[in-house]
């Protein structure tokens, strides 16, 4: 399969700061931070810089039902509020969040159409809680799967995998494709944990059955874990899917020192991470990659994070350090969350058996998967 060589698209605009720009956590001050890092870096001078697009409705409409996306772009218009318990608008925050999408569906047409190797899209708000009917949990448009209904009914694709690392488990992403075969939906964030989904027996429905895969790691989990997840669910899973198209939900709260979550990863743990990723969509997806920011709420941890998965995606020969800092929770002891995770890991494969026979044989001696799922 013809990998691309071209480099690194980089989404951003400066109107994605004109969404709540005051927020509690996804504030403005978020993005103003990684664009400073970056900048300093020097990475705008060494990637390609990729416009975002405004969508048209029927875009929008593919994923979510009109009478929502109409009921969000009221309630912002007459001047916004606060949306839900946890979601606040700004009276620019529709007009916003639609740009958000069209920076997703920007970066994907311009991996398809060869412009760029893989893209990263800086965007907000973030959007893996939006489901069809639903904004929350400061999600309001759903950018990554937008930009996946895009790539399936526009561009022709045929499969796309979805892989969500953020810490929290990206619902609205799940709700969108249950029942759909032609997504691969693999999501690893810390349960218990907002929003109280995202259970390994969650599944999939119809033609989606066996499509989403959920791993969920308990508090304290480390990098060490989310190898394992990588290595003995994700990497099997893809080469038997064939997805045509990997999007990533970047998420940078699994870092140690987030205040919202209890997961213990490191800047080397997302670089990890990124390399992984970049690999499989390079040896199953023609190296068509595409990130697309959602949350971190650690100003420090987020923009070294950042750094670390702009830097696997571009090879772009950068210097990072972890941020100083202690976390603000107490660690589990390791022995207990060693436990937990060997445990929920074994009864997901075996949740997932059926489906993906491969994964019976996959783990740290089998190397990877036999059979293809389909």
């Amino acid at each position: 399969m013809t990998v691309s060589a071209a480099g690194l698209g980089l989404v951003t605009h400066p109107d994605y700061l004109l969404h709540a720009p005051h927020a509690e956590f996804e504030r403005a001050v978020r993005l103003e931070h990684v664009l400073s890092v970056f900048q300093t870096a020097g990475v705008f001078d060494r990637v390609v810089r990729v416009e975002p697009v405004v969508v048209p409705e029927a875009v929008l409409t593919a994923v979510h039902r009109p009478e929502y996306l109409g009921r969000l772009a009221a309630f912002a218009r007459a001047g916004g509020g606060a949306w839900s318990p946890d979601t606040v608008l700004s009276p620019e925050s529709y007009d916003v969040a639609r740009l958000a999408a069209g920076g997703a569906v920007a970066a994907v047409d311009a991996v398809l159409d060869g412009r760029v190797g893989r893209a990263l899209a800086l965007v907000r708000p973030p959007g893996h809680h939006a489901g069809p009917n639903l904004g929350t949990g400061f999600c309001l448009i759903n950018n990554v799967a937008v930009a996946a209904r895009h790539a399936l009914r526009t561009r022709g694709i045929e499969r796309v995998l979805i892989v969500d690392w953020d810490v929290h488990h990206g619902n609205g992403t799940q709700d969108v494709f249950y029942d759909d075969g032609d997504v691969l939906f693999f999501s690893i964030h810390q349960a218990p944990l907002y929003p109280g989904t995202g259970w390994l027996t969650e599944t999939g429905r119809g033609r989606g059955e066996g499509r989403t895969v959920n791993v969920p790691v308990p508090p304290g989990a480390e990098g060490r874990h989310y190898r394992r997840a990588f290595e003995e669910v994700l990497e099997p899973l893809a080469r038997a899917f064939e997805p045509r198209l990997v999007l990533v939900s970047v998420g940078l709260d699994a870092h140690r020192l987030d205040p919202l979550a209890e997961v213990r990863l490191t800047v080397p743990d997302f670089a990890w991470l990124a390399r992984t990723v970049r690999r499989l969509a390079d040896q199953v997806a023609g190296g068509r990659l595409v990130g697309v920011l959602e949350g971190g709420y650690h100003l420090a941890a987020l923009g070294a994070s950042l750094l670390a998965v702009a830097d696997a995606w571009g090879n772009l020969g950068l210097a990072m350090a972890e941020p100083p800092g202690e976390p603000a929770w107490p660690a589990p002891p390791a022995d207990l969350v060693d436990e937990a995770f060997s445990r929920r890991l074994a009864e997901l494969k075996a949740v997932l058996g059926p489906f993906w026979p491969g994964l019976r044989e996959s783990g740290p001696e089998a190397g990877g998967s036999q059979g293809n799922g389909r």
